[in-house]
Parts: C-alpha cells; structure tokens; sequence
C-alpha cells in the first residue's frame, strides 16, 4: 500500500489516542504482518489455525492496548507490533504442544489455505493451485533452516532491521550477521529448489 500519510503526523495522532490512526498504521504493516505469522507459525500452527485468524487476533490485541503504545517512531510500532504477534504465536505452540493436545502425536490434518483465497476469482484453478504450492514451498523451506537463520531473515527482510539493529539483537558482530544473512538467504534458496 503507499505510504500517502505522512509518518509523523500519523504516529503524533496516535499517540494523541485517534483511534483511526491505530487503524491506519496497522493497515500499513498488514502485508509484512501476515508473512511474519505465517513464516513464524511453523508447519504445526499452520496446520491448525488459520494465520488470517492469528493476525487478526494480533491486531485485536494491539487496538486493545493502543493506550500502551509508547513508540520512538515507525519501526518501534513495527517492533511492538511483531513482538506482539510471536507472543501470540510461542503462546499457541505452547497451547498445542501440552501434553493432552500434542499434535505431534496427530496424523496431519489436510487443509485448505488461506493465503491466496482471495485471488479466487482472479486465477484459474491451476494457476490457484501453483500459487499455493509456491506458498508451501517456500513455508517448507523456511521451516527446514535452523532457527538463527530465520531470525536472521525475519528480522532483515520482514522487520526491515539494519545489519547493526541485528547484530545488537543477536549479540554478534555487523560482521558476523552480514555473514549469516548471507548463508541464510543462500540456504534458503536451495530448500526452495531442492523442493
């Protein structure tokens, strides 16, 4: 979506509590939040929630709290916002992981996806039908890279992070995370054409 809002005035009318504000920022970083949570979900949350249901209960939940928001810009909303959304997420591994639940005993369940539903009436079945595998392909090959390797990713490609906001996340070096960005990104090119 353009940005047609000027960024300042934005974030001062939220703070100022428009609660329409809210809804504007949140409508900014919707496309980048839904890649988040499905990325982030796994193939054990993505087989039993929907992420559409995941980002809205997110959204729900930082509109709730909108009066918390304590921001030092556009990328601290960002933070506070994925920060939000893997709490929500670490709570529903947690959920179905317990001992009564553990899905990991469960034969997987087929189901339909979300992510392109809306394109429908755009496609043709087949052209549907790849697009989803792409989606589970690329799903597939992100959940197959070791955990830094995704942390990486997400927080460079997703989150928008800079080598230094990395590195002082990660407890490493620019050197190094530029380093691991770069395996990362390579890795996770060939589990997508291995696939």
């Amino acid at each position: 979506m353009p940005d047609t809002e000027d960024t300042k005035t934005l974030l001062a009318q939220v703070e100022s509590g428009d609660a329409a504000a809210v809804d504007r920022l949140l409508e900014r970083h919707l496309p980048g939040l839904r890649a988040f949570v499905r990325l982030r979900s796994g193939p054990v949350l993505r087989a039993r929630e929907s992420s559409g249901d995941l980002v809205q209960s997110v959204c729900r939940e930082i509109l709730k709290n909108r009066g918390r928001l304590r921001h030092d810009g556009e990328s601290g909303f960002k933070r506070w916002l994925y920060r939000t959304a893997l709490r929500k997420i670490v709570n529903r591994h947690e959920y179905y992981q317990a001992a009564k639940r553990d899905v990991r005993r469960e034969a997987p369940a087929a189901g339909s996806d979300e992510v392109l539903a809306g394109y429908g009436s755009l496609c043709t079945p087949s052209q549907e039908a790849s697009a989803n595998e792409q989606v589970a392909c690329i799903e597939a090959a992100f959940d197959r890279l070791p955990e830094h390797y995704r942390e990486v990713i997400v927080g460079s490609r997703l989150l928008g992070l800079s080598h230094a906001e990395l590195a002082a996340q990660c407890g490493k070096s620019e050197s190094a995370i530029r380093t691991t960005l770069s395996r990362a990104l390579a890795q996770l090119a060939y589990e997508i054409d291995r696939a």
